[in-house]
């Protein structure tokens, strides 16, 4: 059994949170199927919206899908949830990912 399937076998089974969410779509990310990441990942924000690290991938995801505007609001909530924990290194991260999207936004407009 693959990770993903493992962790779909864990989600199946009735156990559902934040860090299994994140985790099984950081892999399906990894893997490409980024539509299918963004479920689980929009989940653990929804579980945990203090969860950095599952808005930076989420935010990622969104940028992937070319949501751009939906990516920017993603990073800047994961801006302030790294923030408010004292994780300077993602809201940095972040940061950079929000003004790439801000200037996909800004070219197409």
């Amino acid at each position: 059994m693959s990770m993903v399937e493992n962790l779909e076998a864990m989600l199946a089974s009735g156990q559902d949170n934040a860090l299994l969410r994140f985790t099984l779509g950081s892999a399906l990310f990894k893997e490409g199927e980024v539509a299918h990441a963004l479920e689980h990942l929009r989940a653990a924000v929804e579980q945990d919206p203090g969860y950095s690290a599952a808005w930076k991938i989420y935010g990622k995801a969104l940028q992937a899908l070319g949501d751009q505007p939906a990516a920017r609001t993603a990073f800047e909530r994961g801006i302030a949830a790294a923030r408010q924990k004292g994780d300077v290194q993602a809201a940095k991260e972040m940061a950079v990912f929000l003004k790439r999207a801000q200037k996909a936004i800004d070219a197409g407009s």
